[in-house]
């Protein structure tokens, strides 16, 4: 994760399983059984699914994201919001100072009308106590009824859209979750929450799938053993990138990753090189032109030397590639909003 990262090992729960994990994931213990997940691709995918749960909530409603544009997107999740809202649900929205700058003030103040609770993560406000410019929250986190949730790349914005819907079609892949780990996507939610002054609210119960005392909900047909891993903490920032090494370090035929902002730090680079000389073969999707100008040109400096080491680097044609994703011998993968780059290694959520 946030970043959230859900590291799924894709086997039937059994001993198959339980060998995948024990030989790609970094703390099979952690990884919980039982899991239902929908791989979505880009916003014609992701927006509806996203919109169907919220229009559907009875409950609670927690929505993190790093941008939130004042768009058309950025209207009909407001919307949705909002009618749920004054139906008496429970809403709460948190979304990042730098990524959210464009909001204006009557977007936030039509939600609050209706009953929206709205947080700021880190406004850039200098003159603020414990302020942090670098510090950013570039999670994407969606709970409802804390019985379906949702977790990827996407942000709320038209860049995100689908062009049929008068987006920009940027490409993107999300994830759609049932079973025990929504009650971790809701955890980490509420603890940034409190942390940053929103008002407090009972911890989601995974004893009953939700924290209000309701009957327990019938578990998720789901056969995926799945892990939330996040890096909130200080001596936790770099669990996603020992998830990654762990997972490819032990690759023996492929290694599939799409990145948006690939600059890999030396110890994945050389991992990534053993990985070769193994005989994996490893292939990276990368923007063909990346929508910051800085990164697009490290990158052709620093892919460079990967390919001569007989790393494939592939260009995404046509709308910006924004996925952070990998596949490791089609038994470990992982869907989150973790560049493989140091911005999000020593600064994002």
């Amino acid at each position: 994760m946030a970043a959230v990262v859900p590291e799924v090992a894709l086997a039937p729960v059994g001993e198959r399983a339980l060998a995948l994990a024990r030989e790609y994931a970094v703390a099979p213990h952690q990884l919980r059984p039982g899991n239902e997940l929908t791989l979505l691709r880009a916003g014609g995918e992701t927006f509806p699914a996203m919109l169907a749960a919220i229009a559907a909530a009875r409950r609670s409603i927690i929505l993190e994201t790093y941008i939130l544009e004042n768009d058309r997107t950025g209207a009909r999740f407001a919307a949705a919001l909002r009618e749920r809202a004054r139906a008496g649900v429970t809403v709460r929205l948190m979304y990042d100072g730098v990524g959210g700058f464009g909001v204006d003030d009557a977007y936030v103040a039509a939600l609050r009308s209706d009953g929206v609770q709205v947080l700021v993560y880190h406004p850039v406000a200098p003159w603020r106590r414990r302020f942090h410019l670098t510090r950013r929250d570039h999670r994407k986190i969606l709970v409802v009824d804390d019985v379906v949730g949702f977790a990827g790349g996407l942000n709320i914005g038209d860049d995100y859209a689908a062009l049929v819907d008068g987006g920009r079609g940027w490409h993107d892949m999300h994830c759609q979750v049932r079973g025990p780990v929504v009650i971790d996507l809701a955890r980490l939610f509420r603890r940034v929450w409190i942390n940053e002054g929103g008002p407090p609210y009972p911890i989601p119960s995974g004893r009953s799938g939700r924290g209000d005392g309701a009957p327990r909900q019938p578990p998720a047909p789901g056969m995926a053993l799945a892990r939330i891993v996040d890096n909130r903490k200080y001596r936790k920032r770099r669990a996603i990138r020992r998830a990654y090494l762990r997972a490819i370090n032990r690759a023996e035929r492929t290694i599939h990753l799409e990145n948006a902002y690939f600059l890999p730090d030396l110890g994945l680079a050389a991992a990534l090189t053993r990985a070769v000389k193994r005989g994996v073969a490893v292939r990276v999707i990368v923007p063909g032109d990346s929508d910051v100008t800085a990164v697009h040109y490290a990158s052709l400096w620093a892919h460079r030397t990967l390919v001569k080491h007989g790393i494939q680097i592939l260009h995404w044609l046509g709308s910006m590639m924004h996925a952070k994703t990998a596949v490791i011998d089609g038994a470990w993968s992982t869907v989150g909003s973790y560049n493989l780059d140091n911005v999000s290694l020593l600064y994002n959520l």
